[in-house]
């Protein structure tokens, strides 16, 4: 008989985090997965004997999906903290979104380390006992990492690793939930075509990444409404404004059933807080209620399916949302309830965080008094039912 450590969530994180930042002007300037884990200590929702540290990948294990000469390319990039313009044009470090950073090599290798780790526990928990186990894996969800180079602050794919563990485990088929404010293009496309991985990605259309329809043609948002990558993908590409009355619709319209319908081995939700009201990287409204309800409905469906859970972090680029809401959703995983007020401890927390933007200069007060923020409640508009009833229609 299974003790109930074994069969509670597990938490991921490292203290690589708390101390590397992608440059003082970048949007991962900021604290976001030590944030969370503090909060989570300080509330008092962590049994440490469920807590993991991030594992810093092997080479190799990540070359089950990106190339060697990549790989490479990022080492040298962290070792020398240089490239050269033909690294800049070929593999995309060093360029815009994607700098050159005194850890990026390790932090990334941490990340799939992390998320490689719990398709590892999740996989031999499911295929040694049946149960269900549950990980949150706060510094993984690089949704847009091409398998040759970095893409949108992503310099490796921690979850199409993740994924590609969980089938070496025999796990098949897996649905492939994404909520941050960009389009999971990189799954996506990674698994374009096989059936047996589905993805469904909720984001702000006309979001970066944008694509030409065709040369010389109009930008257009990655992820339209009609986009099935081949039939195994549905895209909900949503208004700006987005609130917490319409993501529930999408949600419990489309995303569950859709799930139902696929009778996954698995599920993976990337929990990106960038379409929190807060997050200065998007025009979405949500509070962080709309993460803490898609976790929990999810974590249910996998209780009631008998099959693994793993939920990632993404983006996210105010430290005071990202934070909350992630400690929050922890808190859901694990069937705690995070209404009420911080703890002192917690308070103290998110009182000495630093946001070099105007919101950080003054705070208002709940950033720093409750985890959980007031509903975000509003109308459902006709674009957000069109992308449920796109979603539903037959390829």
């Amino acid at each position: 008989m299974h003790d109930v450590i074994s069969a509670a969530p597990i938490l991921i994180g490292s203290e690589i985090y708390r101390h590397s930042s992608f440059g003082p002007r970048h949007p991962l300037a900021v604290p976001r997965v030590s944030v969370a884990i503090d909060l989570v200590r300080t509330m008092g929702w962590l049994n440490e004997a469920c807590y993991r540290a991030a594992p810093v990948a092997e080479r190799e294990a990540v070359l089950r999906y990106h190339a060697a000469d990549y790989v490479d390319a990022l080492f040298a990039a962290e070792r020398d903290q240089a490239v050269s313009a033909g690294v800049q044009a070929r593999y995309r470090l060093g360029v815009g979104d994607n700098p050159v950073y005194p850890e990026m090599y390790r932090r990334s290798m941490t990340g799939a380390g992390g998320l490689m780790l719990a398709a590892r526990l999740t996989g031999q928990h499911w295929s040694r006992t049946g149960e269900t186990r549950i990980v949150h894996c706060l510094g993984g969800g690089t949704h847009h990492g091409r398998p040759d180079r970095a893409a949108g602050f992503c310099y490796l794919n921690d979850i199409v690793l993740a994924l590609m563990v969980w089938r070496e485990f025999g796990l098949r088929r897996i649905a492939y939930v994404d909520i941050d404010a960009h389009h999971g293009d990189g799954v996506q496309d990674a698994f374009a075509e096989d059936p047996d991985v589905l993805t469904l990605s909720i984001h702000e259309a006309m979001r970066w990444p944008l694509r030409r329809v065709e040369a010389g043609g109009d930008l257009r948002g990655s992820g339209l409404a009609g986009d099935r990558a081949g039939g195994a993908a549905r895209n909900f590409p949503v208004p700006a404004g987005l609130n917490d009355t319409e993501m529930r619709l999408l949600v419990d319209a489309a995303v569950l059933p859709l799930v139902r319908v696929h009778r996954p081995d698995a599920i993976f939700l990337q929990c990106g807080a960038d379409a929190l009201e807060e997050d200065p990287l998007s025009r979405l409204a949500l509070s962080n209620n709309a993460h803490i309800e898609v976790a929990s409905k999810l974590r249910d469906l996998a209780a009631e399916r008998g099959i693994p859970l793993i939920v990632s972090g993404g983006g996210g680029y105010n430290p005071y949302s990202v934070g909350r809401c992630w400690a929050c959703v922890w808190a859901a995983l694990n069937a705690i309830e995070s209404a009420g007020p911080a703890t002192q401890a917690a308070e103290a927390v998110l009182r000495r965080l630093h946001y070099p933007r105007a919101a950080g200069r003054n705070p208002p007060l709940h950033w720093l008094t409750t985890l959980r923020d007031a509903p975000r409640e509003g109308p459902v508009r006709d674009a957000v039912r069109y992308c449920a009833d796109q979603a539903m229609k037959r390829p």
